[in-house]
Formats: structure tokens, sequence, C-alpha cells
């Protein structure tokens, strides 16, 4: 630190103790021009050399009060070294590991808030948006069916399906009714003696009346005969009651022959499936009422109460918990959406404020760390003067907002004025000694000024 400390010599007096607090300029600016004057005309002045001694000792005896008066105002100057450094400035990093896929700015750039710097491969975060946003797609069609309840077509298939488990369950309770056994042992009883008439052919005793049905009938047709030829060349012999007898045995002689006929004839093969099939189905129809079990009422009355349910379920709607399944799973499905895009988006660097690019720490094709610095971004519209020597002994001494006086090395010309901004509260050790960083800002900024110029902090007198 840059600092000149102002003694006072209170022993004026002694000219040895005077000139070593001159040599290590300890005295006061006054005192030094005083003393410093002489020296410096010694021997460069040989004649009246005793006089002038006389006369500097005469005037140090008449300055004696004016040097114990400064010794009274002894004060001490507060100068510090320091560097300029940019009020905003940030070391960026990736938030995701990945390889570099284009690096859109280089040191010295200037970029705006939002801009990309950097872009890592995406290919991988863009397929897992694509996969979140179809399963949100899923999740929100599931709460939309939902919520609009049932169509009309499902209401419709539920009531068809009730209704052919109720025709079940009558058909089966009808069938176990006692009546319709008997009347489906007789129609089977029927069915097998007409399949045995079939094969067997006509009995004795039906052939019997079949025979005597056909003789009554031939000589019902002879009489008959005989009785028209007698008048068949009459001009009303339509009109004649023996044309209506004679018609009318005939048209009984040959029913008779008919069934003469088919009674003594073999049976057709379609005849014979006919009555098989009809064997068979009332048989079937015997063994279902006869083996008709109490399980078989339950399990039918269980499909009636199964199909009125999901009716009543269809015709209700959905549920408050459905409903709430639904929504939590399109809530998550969203989440994951947003944890997918967040994703994406780490893979992209944008400038998180406008600035000048310092340093790019990055190539293409590199592979990146999450937390690795790539950029160094700072904003070089205000500045800050940050001291790097300040001691212990001199820090107690400044306040925040206090007024200070600016020179750079670099632009001697260039004097700013500030303020105190802050003090850091940690110490740091530099070559034994404590120092603390005080932070000041211009009043004014200025264009010349660079990043780590070096500077001086004037804080004035302690």
């Amino acid at each position: 630190m840059k600092r000149v400390w102002i003694g006072v010599l209170l022993a004026v007096g002694l000219t040895g103790i005077g000139y070593t607090a001159y040599a290590m300029g300890y005295l006061p600016a006054q005192l030094t021009q005083r003393i410093a004057a002489p020296l410096v005309q010694e021997g460069q002045e040989s004649e009246g050399q005793e006089g002038e001694e006389g006369e500097v000792v005469a005037a140090a005896e008449e300055e004696e009060g004016g040097v114990q008066s400064d010794a009274e105002n002894f004060q001490v100057r507060i100068l510090a070294d320091a560097k300029v450094v940019p009020a905003l400035r940030s070391d960026l990093n990736m938030a995701a590991s990945g390889i570099a896929q284009r690096v859109a700015v280089r040191e010295g750039e200037r970029v705006g808030a939002g801009d990309l710097l950097v872009k890592l491969e995406d290919a991988q975060q863009r397929v897992a948006v694509a996969q979140a946003e179809a399963t949100v797609a899923r999740a929100q069609a599931n709460l939309d069916r939902i919520l609009a309840g049932a169509r009309g077509e499902d209401i419709a298939v539920a009531e068809a399906a009730l209704e052919a488990a109720q025709a079940s369950y009558v058909r089966l309770v009808n069938a176990a009714a006692p009546g319709n056994l008997k009347a489906a042992q007789a129609a089977l009883s029927k069915a097998q003696a007409e399949y045995s008439r079939l094969l067997q052919g006509p009995t004795e005793e039906a052939a019997i009346v079949a025979r005597a049905n056909l003789a009554a009938a031939e000589a019902q047709l002879s009489q008959a005969r005989s009785a028209y030829n007698r008048i068949k060349d009459m001009p009303d012999v339509g009109m004649r009651p023996e044309s209506l007898a004679m018609q009318q045995a005939t048209i009984a002689y040959e029913a008779a022959q008919a069934q003469y006929t088919e009674l003594f004839n073999d049976p057709s093969q379609a005849d014979l499936a006919s009555v098989s099939a009809s064997v068979r189905q009332a048989q079937a129809q015997v063994e279902t009422m006869e083996k008709g079990m109490p399980s078989d009422f339950t399990v039918a009355e269980a499909q009636v109460a199964q199909a009125q349910a999901q009716l009543n379920a269809l015709r209700a709607g959905a549920r408050p918990e459905e409903i709430a399944v639904a929504e939590a799973d399109v809530a998550a499905a969203m989440a994951a959406l947003q944890q997918a895009l967040v994703a994406l988006r780490n893979t992209e660097l944008r400038a998180p404020f406008a600035g000048v690019v310092a340093s790019v720490e990055i190539q293409i094709g590199e592979q990146v760390a999450p937390g690795q610095p790539v950029i160094q971004l700072a904003d070089d519209s205000s500045w800050e003067i940050r001291t790097s020597d300040l001691t212990e002994l001199d820090v107690t001494g400044i306040a925040r907002g206090q007024r200070v006086a600016l020179t750079f090395d670099a632009l001697p010309e260039l004097a700013l004025s500030g303020q105190v901004d802050r003090i850091r509260p940690i110490g740091q050790d530099n070559r034994g000694d404590t120092v603390y960083t005080v932070v000041v800002v211009p009043d004014r900024p200025d264009e010349r000024l660079l990043w780590n110029m070096t500077a001086v902090v004037d804080f004035g007198v302690k």
C-alpha cells in the first residue's frame, strides 16, 4: 500500500533526530520542506556557511511553535492499490453433460440477454420430449373419455347382454318345471314311434283297416258308376244326384288308394332323416330338463346380476375416484413432459445478461461436464474498483458511502471520483498481512477502462 505517514517531531531542537525524521519521511510536509531546503543548498554555497547555519537554527527556533501545532493535527492519508473489474460478470457452465455441437460466440463478441452461446447434441432429449408428449396425449384422452361418460352404443350393448342373460335364466327355470318335462318326454315318445313305424312298416291292424277302407271305397265307386251310367245320356246329367255321388265316390276311392299305397310302400331317405332329427331334438330337450342342477340356476342368476351391474355402471358414469386417478395420470404425464423439456433446454447455454464474451473455454466436438466453466461473460457498461492491499489497520477507518478519489496507472490523465459500495467482511492473508477488499463504484463510466487495469484509491486522511 502506498501511504505516507505524517509525524510530528516534538524535539525540534535536536538536529540529528530531526534529520533522521526528515530522511525517513515522517515529518509534516511543511517542516520537511523547511528542513530539506538548507540540505539541498549545502555544498552549493560555500561562503557564509556558518552564518546560514545560524539562520537555520534561528528559523527552527522561530518555527518551534508551528511544529508543535502540526503534531497536534497528526493525520494519515490512506491509499490502496486496486483493480478494475466489471460490476456484473459470470463464469457460465452447462447444466447437462454432452458433446458440443455448436459454439455460437467468440472472445470479445458482444451478446444480448438470451442469445445462444453453446449448443450440445440433443437427439436423445428430443426423443424423450416426443415420448412425454405422447404420454400426455394418452392420459388426457383417457380423462376426456371418463368425463364424457358411456356412449349410446355401449349402453345398447349392455342392455342386449342383460336381456340375453335374463332370457337364458327364464328358459332354464321353465325347463325345470314338471309339466314342461312331461311334455318334452311325450314329444320324444311320439318322435320315436314315428321313426319305428317308418322302419318296421304298417301293423297288421293298420293293414286290415287300409284294405277294408280301400275295398269299401271301391264298392261305393262301382255302385255310383252303375247309377251314373243309367243317366249319363240325359241332357241334365250334370244336375242329377247320380253325378255328384259319382264324384264323391271317386274321391274317396283315390284317398283310400293313396293311404293304402303309402302304408305299404318303403319310407324315403328324406322321411327317415326328418323323423330322426325330430327324435334327436326331443331327446336333447328331455336331457336338458332332467340334468338341470341348482348350480346352473346360480350361474344364470350371477350372469343376470353381472349384466345388470355393467348396465348400471354405464348409465351412472365414472366415479369420483376414477376421475381423480385419471387426473393424477395427466398431472404425472405433464410433469414428465416438463422434465423432458428442461433436459432439452439444458443442452443450450444462453446469455443471462447483455455483455461481452471475455473467454471461451470449449471447442466443437468436446465433451462437456455439468458445472464445467465454458464461457466467461462480463457487462462492461459499468465497472467496480476492488482494492487488493488494504490492511486491517486501515479498513477500520472506511465506511460504506464514503467518497474516494480514483487514479489509474495506464491513464494518468484520468481522475474519477466515487464512493464505497461495500466492504467484504472476510479478510485474506497477503504475505503475512490480513487484507480486506473494499468495492468502490465510480460516479461515471469511462470507455477507456478495461478489465483488470490497476488503479489507486485515495480514501483521504484518517
